[in-house]
């Protein structure tokens, strides 16, 4: 495949719907969005790889600006910064880690984001995951792959506000949001 310089533009997989409610389901803009995986992560976990903060432990998200790193697993990542910074942060990131065995994988074309928030935002997710979100189970900073209805998700708590990120393959994105709003209508 030939090599370019200028990422592909991304287009838009839905279009945001009006919801009147309290609860809200956002849909949000295109985003550069990686999948770290780094050998060796038993010895010493990286702490800073291209100005995210890889230092959190499992099922945590650590923000620094714009940029979330949330660990998925002992040696995943999902990485998720400015979609224009898109080819900084990917030389950033394999440049901090060159001493290491890694994967990094762009999936900023792959993936779609929602926001759902709101004083019901976690019963709204609670009708297709099956999670306890409560603050104590679920605080800021936790992050955690599931499944929402029949979609595998990426769901993120970055704050102390009740507003959650969801992210899910682009193919997923029209059954995710078509679930979320509807439920979130039940609420309004």
């Amino acid at each position: 495949m030939p090599e370019t310089s200028v990422p592909a533009r991304h287009s838009p997989a839905l279009l945001p719907a009006a919801n009147g409610g309290r609860t809200r389901v956002t849909v949000l803009g295109p985003a550069a969005r990686f999948v770290l995986r780094v050998a060796d992560t038993q010895s010493s976990p990286p702490a800073i790889c291209g100005g995210f903060d890889l230092s959190g432990p499992l099922n945590t998200c650590r923000t620094q600006g714009e940029r979330i790193a949330a660990r998925l697993g002992p040696d995943e990542w999902l990485l998720i910064g400015p979609e224009s910074e898109s080819i900084a942060l990917a030389d950033a990131c394999a440049a901090d880690l060159a001493d290491r065995a890694i994967s990094l994988v762009d999936v900023g074309h792959r993936n779609v984001a929602f926001t759902v928030s709101g004083p019901a935002a976690c019963q709204v997710l609670n009708a297709g995951i099956a999670l306890d979100l409560s603050e104590t189970a679920f605080p800021a900073g936790s992050a955690t792959r599931t499944l929402l209805g029949k979609a595998d998700v990426v769901l993120l708590r970055t704050g102390a506000a009740a507003v959650y990120r969801v992210e899910c393959w682009r193919s997923f994105a029209p059954y995710v949001h078509a679930h979320l709003t509807d439920v979130a209508q039940e609420f309004a």
